[in-house]
């Protein structure tokens, strides 16, 4: 068989070297009468290595709540690549896995598959969903679009110069759920706003830091002094262009505030770590939904100084604004209370 990227078994690193696909696992031998159930295992299979990367650490912290709760063992695996995802969720299954975790779109068509094959197994997938999905595959998605909102009346309630962007990895339908969530938010604020939004794009457009620096750079001299970054791994690249050209920026997912405090103004996150035992909770539960949505409602999105409790941590700019932020959270209410309606980008009929 061959080698995996990572293995992690209850969160430490079991074998850096995977040769065979019962490392780690539970003895496969038929339980007499009397002996102890075998303990549930939940696995992780993330979409690329972790790193440092918070997005994907929150999938392992909350996977492993989700197992503390319901006293399960987890099991991570970390993918490099295609083979490596489709690779390791088929492991995870060999381990025994009654619950497998995957985080983000990579997994559209693998899911699926397995799914299919192994009935009996729990699949959810967070942060994005498949058409169709079999009775076994969950999904947990995000209302992106409702942060989204929020931050682009941020930017037309801060711009200067009246013209605001967002610079996406990738035209894709998803992140469009960023660019024009954005935009309405702006023209809420501003409706004769100038919005710019250009692509970092190219071979590596979710982890293109250079690419994206460049295209931020030509945004900001064209006269865009906020600009969201929806880069992924590019976001740095675009931190580094406004430390360099003097604009503002905007960034995703987790608080950003702190890799450039002196340019990050807020950030529309996500909250994984909440919304995985939430999900796994309602699957345990029995439940008939195949999606499972998170929003402003139910605390899956936000802003990071709206939702903190020490928002004065956070090192985010835009508590140098408390008028807007005041006005932010007005806008939360509205939302909440269903006064503004924001479509879905990539579903814009209705699901």
């Amino acid at each position: 068989m061959r080698s995996f990227h990572r293995l992690l078994c209850g969160g430490t690193i079991a074998c850096s070297l995977l040769i065979t696909a019962v490392a780690c696992a539970p003895s496969s031998e038929t339980p007499g009468e009397g002996d102890v159930p075998e303990t549930p295992l939940f696995a992780y299979v993330s979409p690329s290595p972790m790193g440092v990367n918070p997005f994907l650490i929150m999938g392992q912290e909350g996977i492993e709540q989700a197992a503390a709760k319901h006293g399960a063992r987890t099991l991570v695996l970390e993918s490099e690549d295609p083979t490596t995802r489709d690779e390791n969720v088929r492991a995870a299954i060999a381990e025994g896995a009654n619950l497998v975790l995957v985080l983000g779109f990579e997994f559209g068509d693998i899911v699926p598959r397995a799914a299919k094959e192994h009935p009996d197994v729990e699949f959810l997938i967070v942060d994005q969903c498949v058409n169709n999905p079999p009775p076994n595959v969950h999904c947990g998605v995000f209302k992106e679009y409702e942060s989204g909102f929020l931050i682009g009346a941020a930017a037309a309630s801060l711009s200067q110069t009246g013209h605001v962007g967002v610079i996406g990895a990738l035209d894709i339908p998803f992140l469009h759920r960023y660019t024009e969530s954005f935009a309405l938010g702006a023209r809420h604020i501003a409706p004769e706003i100038r919005i710019s939004t250009l692509w970092v794009g190219g071979e590596k457009p979710f982890a293109d830091p250079v690419r994206a620096k460049e295209q931020a750079l030509a945004m900001a001299a064209d006269g865009a002094d906020y600009i969201l970054t929806a880069a992924a791994a590019g976001n740095l690249g675009v931190f580094e262009a406004a430390k360099q050209q003097g604009f503002m920026t905007f960034g995703i997912d987790v608080n950003q505030c702190p890799l450039a405090p002196e340019v990050v103004v807020e950030n529309m996150i996500k909250r994984v770590d909440v919304v995985i035992p939430e999900a796994i909770d309602a699957i345990l539960a029995g439940t008939s939904e195949p999606v499972l949505e998170f929003g402003l409602a139910n605390g899956g999105v936000g802003l990071v100084t709206l939702t903190s409790d020490d928002p004065a941590s956070s090192q985010c700019r835009i508590l140098d604004h408390p008028e807007v932020l005041d006005s932010l959270r007005g806008l939360v209410r509205q939302i909440v209370d269903g006064e503004i309606q924001i479509p879905d980008p990539m579903f814009p009929e209705g699901r």
